[in-house]
């Protein structure tokens, strides 16, 4: 970069900026949730009649925001890779599109099926030595550092985080400056059936195991399980309080893992605003491109380790749909299968699907074929345990008759004479 393309970013502009860097038919990226810049995106909406078939690629958005609900059709358009708050009803609506995906894939998706023009994220300030630090996300988006130019929206209220996530000043196409609070996420309350579904779990995790653990209530039931355990380590996609809580305890060390001995790895962050304090210059916590983090490949390098992930049904024979909810899509496939089939490679791994043994209507969770336009998230094969607040089914290497045993042992009361009787008239079951 000569001295006066240098000067020209050294300084911030406007959010109105980014303009000048979208041409018809950009593919932009932009990181989930708390890695929007808000400011940016409100810029390119303001603007929108300026463009031509612009798409903005996005894992699970923090808002739901007039282009993705298709206020600008023609000009600005999203694309979600897992659908949350801020895109399901689109999708839902037939206004924007969902590109099925294990996480740990997505860079790849993003480099070989569109034109990755322009990373827009948001960042810490510019440390002395010229730095942005992508704070509470790597995810996707730290893959293409290097690779595709960044405009940035810096702010005071971005932790800065270390690890694989740190932009210089010049790779930045331009950047402009922020001054508004990360959106709060208070741990939700576990019920009894999270509880008595953690301290299953939790009573086979072994002291110095690693561990994937993802955000939500028997999540966090979990990690409060774990407070008598030690040497525990985390190699997770999300991380949140309650690893932050296990880390002040002395619970979480790192000190067994393989990789990143000491350091607790995360691919992106969510939490409460203590949880964003605790982050910020926090040289313990690493933050990694998913494209490594989520890689089979990688989490079987570490021994012991444990993946636990939520699913919404599965069928008698192990095969788990986690993405929908009485058929239709709800989020999308997430990191659920890069774990589960990561652990196997472990030495000493496991992996747990965890779920309610029934709905809040009494529906069960556990039948013997999958409902209609439910799509297998992982497959029978790659499951190990499914655990609900009725017991652990041990399925890896067990007969089909014998999963579907187990299986029926965990469902809810209520439903298991049926199920063994539409079982055996299934073949399923002897």
């Amino acid at each position: 970069m000569t001295r006066d393309a240098w000067a020209s970013v050294e300084r911030p502009g406007t959010a109105d900026d980014v303009l000048s860097f979208v041409d018809d038919g950009a593919d932009l990226i932009v990181p989930i949730h708390h890695g929007e810049p808000h400011t940016v995106i409100d810029a390119l909406e303001r603007h929108a009649e300026q463009f031509k078939d612009v798409r903005i690629h996005q894992m699970d958005p923090s808002v739901e925001r007039p282009y993705i609900v298709g206020k600008f059709p023609g000009r600005l358009t999203h694309v979600s890779y897992f659908l949350g708050p801020g895109d399901r009803h689109a999708y839902w609506n037939g206004l924007c599109e969902l590109v099925p995906a294990h996480f740990s894939e997505v860079p790849r998706l993003l480099r070989k099926h569109t034109r990755h023009s322009l990373v827009l994220a948001a960042s810490s300030l510019p440390d002395k030595h010229g730095y942005f630090s992508l704070g509470t996300n790597a995810d996707y988006v730290s893959s293409f550092i290097g690779e595709v130019p960044f405009f940035l929206e810096a702010s005071p209220r971005m932790p800065r985080t270390f690890g694989q996530n740190q932009v210089h000043i010049s790779q930045v196409a331009g950047w402009c400056r922020a001054d508004y609070a990360l959106e709060e996420t208070v741990p939700a309350v576990p019920d009894e059936r999270d509880r008595r579904i953690a301290e299953l779990v939790a009573e086979r995790i072994r002291d110095g195991s690693c561990l994937q653990v993802g955000v939500g209530r028997i999540p966090n039931a979990l990690l409060a399980a774990l407070v008598d355990h030690r040497h525990l380590g985390v190699h997770t996609e999300a991380m949140s309080d309650g690893v932050m809580n296990l880390v002040e305890q002395g619970v979480i060390t790192g000190t067994r893992k393989k990789q990143h001995r000491n350091k607790h790895v995360a691919s992106f962050c969510i939490g409460t605003h203590r949880f964003f304090d605790w982050l910020d210059g926090n040289a313990s916590v690493s933050m990694m491109p998913v494209d490594w983090v989520n890689d089979p490949r990688v989490v079987g390098n570490e021994a012991n380790m444990v993946a636990i992930n939520a699913t919404s049904e599965v069928d008698l024979m192990g095969q788990a749909a986690s993405e929908t909810i009485a058929g239709r899509y709800w989020s999308g496939s997430g990191g659920q299968a890069d774990f589960s089939r990561g652990a196997l490679y472990s030495p000493g791994g496991q992996a747990f699907l965890v779920t309610h043994a029934a709905t809040s209507d009494g529906t069960s969770r556990i039948n013997v074929e999958l409902g209609d336009a439910s799509p297998v998230t992982t497959l029978k094969n790659t499951v190990d345990h499914v655990v609900t607040e009725y017991g652990v089914a041990e399925l890896s290497g067990r007969s089909i008759s014998q999963r579907a045993s187990a299986l029926i042992a965990i469902a809810h009361p209520d439903h298991r004479d049926r199920l063994v009787f539409q079982a055996r008239r299934a073949r399923i079951l002897h």
